[in-house]
């Protein structure tokens, strides 16, 4: 079953940040999609909570060097 998570990320500045964290999350098995929004600073992503986990996408964004510092 598909959900959709906005996480609020500290750290993105410009289109190279944006295109970084999409990537990352987009990697994961099960994300269907993640867009960023430069303004908010949030990422929203729609996936399979049966094939990827909260943890797994705020730990791909930290790789990226970026900070999830809320999620909604």
């Amino acid at each position: 079953m598909t959900q959709q998570l906005v996480l609020k990320v500290e750290g993105m500045t410009c289109n190279h940040c944006k295109m970084a964290v999409e990537h990352a999350v987009r990697q994961l098995a099960g994300v269907e999609s993640a867009d960023v929004d430069l303004k908010n600073k949030t990422v929203t992503v729609r996936y399979d909570a049966d094939k990827v986990s909260v943890q797994q996408m705020k730990e791909a964004i930290a790789e990226e060097g970026y900070d999830v510092v809320g999620e909604s």
